[in-house]
């Protein structure tokens, strides 16, 4: 029987909760015009990032790295956002360090951790 893992011991997991907070409270402050186009997109995006390592955890390894993959590919998508957040100066260059430095820890982590998968 292929091991299964409890996605909520997962610190991956972990911080990506902690990133999809964050940028719910970042985006609180995004004009009222964004709230259906960048902020939206940014809500979804992060969101996506812990709810695809929950989905698939219980599943086959190689199904599991299949999703990391899919939540790794959301925590880029998100990068770039912020990159538009920022130009549009809707955040600052601290908040865009701050997100930007968080995002690549949950991508490194993830890399690595779907490595030993395979």
């Amino acid at each position: 029987m292929a091991f299964r893992h409890n996605y909520r011991n997962l610190k991956i997991w972990k911080l990506g909760i902690s990133i999809a907070n964050d940028i719910s409270d970042t985006i609180l402050s995004f004009p009222k015009h964004e709230r259906f186009d960048l902020s939206s997109q940014m809500s979804r995006c992060s969101i996506s990032i812990p709810s695809n390592i929950a989905e698939r955890s219980a599943r086959t390894d190689k199904s599991f790295s299949h999703f990391l993959s899919i939540s790794l590919g959301s925590s880029f998508e998100l990068g770039t956002q912020l990159l538009i957040a920022y130009h549009r100066n809707y955040i600052t260059d601290i908040k865009l360090k701050l997100l930007e430095d968080k995002i690549e820890e949950f991508q490194k982590m993830t890399m690595g951790f779907q490595n030993s998968l395979v």
